[in-house]
């Protein structure tokens, strides 16, 4: 097992590995900005060691703090947590050349996923149903970009290979708008990415975002930890999760879990991982993969019992995964809603001192949180302050947990989205279960 764990985050998940750590007898160093010394995990870890200012850029961004910091205290390996560095492939590769371990998949592998032509190629060649699209990056001849946009069928989007999170893609409805679109989009990914590579790929008008959970050992083991939903979103930013997506084909399920196994063999993963689709009249179609923890990974872990955090730290440990396919069952549902310091109705960031913090509780009520009474949240990162997450053993319970969960829950001196998911866990079409990943957007807007 792994002596000692830098932990190279900050907030809930890194309060969430700390404990994981403590679990297991690892001992744990905890790396701050200047404005992060009150953080909760900072306050518990073993070792505390201030890695530079507030911006990202000079303190968790830092590699050369990072790794020197690991260094100093002696370190056996470093856990990224989700966000920051977690897909860089140059901070894995730096880690592992140092002496440390990386705890996620291997440098190439994250190159080979994080560039979505390439991880696109790869998942075809394992199996893994993908959508209708240019076949890799888009050339400079206009005849066949034409050509292609026609045999995939209008509306076509244009994606950044090394784009995520929303950015770097244009929707295109007829063909007087796709050249323009193309060279808008290449002309943004090499601002935004350092990388020009752009491809086509069907536009699905209506599709719901569906994810499956895998953890592989590099070893030759894999398993899949069924699915996700997480289809409530805002300007492609999930909101809220559930497990498992409701309302899916049996037979498509099934197949989809099975490929997304397969396929961390046939590429050698090592770690936890994420396959995302988007789902539409029955049918997966893979969009992207990511190679790290998720932010709603506890949804997973409360309908198959499977402490995902444990796992990647057993595995980078070099120990095989100490549970097989047939081991993993689905019990309940849950839900996960995530907490954020900010307006409900701008949606602007709300940083500020908490003056009270009540989390719920109860039968099947969780809460992934670093905030406290007296904390004060600093305006220099994500506006994440946590996450509550339901049990129950039907969807309806999971629901009914949440409505209650969400009325006891106390957070007061800065403004959060409470209210939102307070309104969405009431609404009709959402209760019915199975929303596209317009909803949001259109709720909100009507």
């Amino acid at each position: 097992m792994l002596d000692k764990v830098l932990i190279a985050n900050r907030g809930e998940i890194a309060l969430r590995i700390l404990r994981a750590c403590k679990e297991l007898g690892i001992k744990t160093v905890a790396v701050h900005s200047k404005a992060d010394r009150e953080l909760m995990h900072v306050r518990l870890a073993d070792e505390a060691v201030c890695i530079g200012p507030a911006p990202s850029a000079q303190s968790y961004l830092n590699i050369p703090a990072l790794i020197s910091a690991a260094e100093v205290t002696d370190s056996s390996a470093i856990h990224p947590g989700y966000g920051f560095l977690s897909e860089n492939a140059n901070f894995a590769e730096q880690v592992e050349r140092s002496g440390f371990v990386f705890i996620g998949p291997r440098a190439e592998t994250i190159r080979l996923m994080g560039d979505k032509v390439s991880a696109i190629e790869a998942m075809k060649k394992a199996g893994v149903p993908t959508v209708p699209g240019s076949d890799g990056p888009l050339g400079d001849d206009e005849g066949d970009n034409l050509a292609i946009a026609r045999r995939i069928g209008y509306p076509v989007i244009i994606k950044a290979a090394a784009g995520g999170g929303g950015r770097g893609m244009r929707v295109v409805h007829t063909e007087g708008h796709l050249l323009s679109a193309i060279n808008v989009t290449r002309t943004e990914a090499h601002s935004s990415f350092g990388d020009g590579t752009v491809y086509m790929e069907k536009f699905l008008e209506r599709p719901r975002h569906v994810e499956v959970q895998v953890l592989a050992d590099g070893q030759g083991n894999a398993i899949h930890l069924y699915d996700r939903d997480c289809s409530l979103q805002r300007r492609h930013q999930k909101v809220l999760e559930e497990a498992p997506a409701p309302g899916i084909d049996p037979d498509a399920r099934a197949k989809v879990l099975e490929a997304c196994r397969e396929a961390c063999i046939e590429i050698d993963y090592r770690g936890a991982g994420t396959f995302e689709f988007l789902y539409e009249d029955g049918q997966f179609f893979f969009i992207e993969m990511n190679t790290r923890v998720q932010v709603e990974h506890p949804v997973t872990e409360m309908v198959t019992g499977v402490d995902i955090v444990r796992e990647q730290l057993r595995i980078a440990s070099g120990l095989p995964l100490s549970i097989r396919q047939e081991d993993v069952k689905l019990h309940g549902h849950a839900f996960e809603c995530r907490i954020n310091a900010e307006d409900p109705r701008t949606f602007m960031p709300s940083p500020g001192k908490v003056t009270l913090y009540h989390p719920p509780g109860g039968l099947g009520v969780r809460m992934d949180s670093h905030v406290y009474t007296g904390y004060t949240v600093p305006p220099h990162y994500d506006s994440l302050i946590g996450k509550l997450i339901t049990w129950g053993d039907s969807r309806e319970i999971a629901l009914t947990r949440m409505r209650n969960g969400l009325d006891e829950l106390l957070v007061e001196g800065i403004k959060t989205n409470t209210d939102l998911h307070k309104d969405l866990v009431r609404d009709g079409h959402f209760q019915q279960g199975g929303v596209n990943i317009h909803y949001l957007e259109k709720k909100l807007a009507s």
